[in-house]
């Protein structure tokens, strides 16, 4: 699969060739970025493909035209058919579905729900993401709530035995990231699923990151709340993003806050909140943006889960041995089933520096800190990483440029 160049001295393997799949010329061409820059971002932002631009732009440009309660009632069928698309992706019902503004949003919607008394346990993992995190935080001092951390086993993910040993009569909540923001991992979300379902306890996954990377069954997974982006791996516009409630398990929950459209005002001191998933929902909304996502969720569905996850498998294994392969570099993932989140530090040179090199010669990274995982971080000793996260449309030779760039960025310190 890989030859050997040669780069400061120092031997690395070289990206050679696979038979060239026509359906990568048409995702790339309904990408317009791939024209722009090396896109190594997909788990902050991806490039939007062109139907999720064209939906956004479109409907924007009828709300200037027409005005924007014109635009929305002229679009009812199209946005009405967004949950929809967005259950066929996870294997939901359409009513089990909330469209919100973004991930922290619906993971609040969710856990602000849940009406926790003192002495109640949350169960998390050592990988949970700050925002949800300090949820947690904030609520042991509110409500006097305790926080339990479930180890990880060897490989990394959170160990499911001794999930199983911490859930006892107290436990009120699961709740762990799936595919957490750095570190390559992807949980093993159905296991703790069965634990949780077990145990009669609320569970509450963040699909932020794997939500449009891998196959989603909320039905195999049997979460009771799920919450996702639109703008990462889904591909989706920004300030967009969805909750999913099971309706078997959560319609008792009233969540955090309510307006008209979460709630019909029945009578001076009565109302009734929506008996579906709506009532985690808002009337003001981002309408092109759901839209957008709409079409997002088509379009992932379109290429099939599976085709994606098998090449991102790919492609993200492909980078860790080129990377791991480099002088001075560490790559820092973990766990037994990893996902297209490939982190890596050099041992010479800061981490910001690296992303911004990079980006100077048109490759998108980003920087993941201590302060968004601070666990796992302090588990580890690591202050920063450089996270470079592929997707579907990205290349073999993309690939290749970014070992190049970072052979160069090497020799120039």
């Amino acid at each position: 699969m890989w030859g050997a160049r040669i780069l400061s001295g120092h031997s690395v393997p070289l990206v050679t060739r696979r038979p060239h799949d026509p359906l990568l010329d048409v995702w790339r061409a309904d990408t317009p970025g791939c024209a722009n820059v090396v896109h190594l971002n997909n788990a902050g932002s991806s490039l939007p493909p062109r139907p999720v631009v064209d939906a956004v732009i479109g409907h924007l440009q009828l709300e200037a035209n027409i005005g924007g309660y014109e635009a929305a009632d002229s679009a009812q069928e199209a946005i009405q058919e967004v949950p929809a698309s967005v259950a066929a992706l996870i294997n939901a019902d359409r009513t089990e579905i909330a469209l919100v503004e973004n991930a922290t949003r619906a993971w609040d919607m969710a856990f602000y729900s849940i009406p926790f008394a003192p002495g109640d346990v949350i169960v998390t993992g050592v990988a949970e993401y700050a925002s949800n995190y300090l949820a947690f935080l904030q609520l042991r001092a509110q409500r006097g709530v305790e926080i339990v951390v479930c180890p990880d086993d060897g490989a990394g993910q959170i160990d499911v035995e001794a999930l199983e040993r911490l859930c006892g009569p107290s436990t009120r909540l699961i709740a762990i990231t799936h595919v957490p923001s750095n570190g390559g991992l992807v949980n093993p979300a159905e296991e703790v699923g069965r634990i949780a379902r077990a145990n009669g306890i609320l569970y509450l996954l963040d699909a932020c990151q794997s939500v449009g990377q891998l196959p989603i069954d909320v039905r195999a997974i049997r979460c009771d709340f799920l919450s996702a982006t639109g703008r990462k791996f889904l591909r989706g516009p920004r300030g967009t993003g969805f909750l999913y409630a099971d309706h078997t398990t959560t319609a008792d929950l009233h969540p955090p806050f309510i307006d008209l459209h979460a709630a019909t005002w029945t009578a001076r001191n009565e109302y009734r909140l929506a008996q579906d998933a709506t009532r985690f929902e808002t009337w003001e909304c981002y309408v092109a943006g759901r839209l957008g996502l709409g079409v997002a969720a088509r379009y992932a569905t379109d290429v099939g889960l599976d085709v994606i996850e098998t090449r991102i498998g790919r492609l993200s294994a492909l980078l860790r041995a080129e990377l791991g392969a480099l002088p001075h570099v560490t790559v820092h993932d973990k766990g037994t089933h990893r996902s297209g989140i490939v982190t890596f530090s050099h041992e010479h040179l800061d981490c910001h520096a690296v992303r911004t090199a990079l980006r100077a010669r048109a490759i998108n990274t980003s920087v993941a800190g201590r302060t968004s995982t601070r666990l796992d971080f302090d588990a580890r000793d690591i202050d920063d990483v450089v996270r470079a996260s592929v997707h579907y449309f990205n290349t073999e030779h993309e690939i290749g440029e970014l070992i190049s760039a970072l052979a160069e960025i090497t020799r120039a310190r």
